[in-house]
């Protein structure tokens, strides 16, 4: 099963690896891949001063911890992501975040599942009709089949 991670989910993995978002992704079983675009690293680089802030980390902790999250997600580069899938992706998204674009338009060019933890942007999508969203629990019940 392939599923596309947001920054959120990513972001809660990294404050807290020992909750369940941080043990699934370090220690899935290899039937789950998971991916991401590249812009999640961008924007976990441009919110390292509010992980400091929030964590009782060191610096050096929470660079274990980032290399060992992003050891485990599938990095893709936007520009394979066509150009129809990016427009679609703008539209779905263009009343929440903008932030979001790539993570939704790889869910959809890889039509698997977007794993996020961001209620505005699901509830928006929902109504827009897109549906490829699968939760923290959802992961945990397949994980154990």
């Amino acid at each position: 099963m392939k599923i596309v991670v947001d920054t959120n989910i990513v972001f809660s993995a990294i404050l807290n690896s020992q909750s369940g978002i941080g043990q699934i992704l370090l220690y899935s079983n290899k039937s789950i891949k998971f991916y991401s675009p590249r812009y999640l690293q961008t924007e976990i680089q441009n919110h390292i001063q509010k992980i400091k802030k929030h964590t009782s980390l060191s610096e050096t902790e929470i660079e274990e911890i980032i290399d060992a999250l992003y050891s485990k997600i599938n990095f893709i580069s936007e520009e394979f992501i066509p150009k129809e899938v990016l427009i679609v992706a703008d539209e779905l998204t263009s009343d929440v975040d903008y932030d979001d674009v790539m993570f939704v338009a790889l869910a959809i060019h890889l039509r698997c599942k977007l794993w996020t933890g961001d209620k505005i942007l699901m509830n928006t999508l929902k109504q827009k009709g897109f549906k490829r969203f699968i939760t923290t629990n959802e992961i945990k019940e397949k994980q154990k089949k």
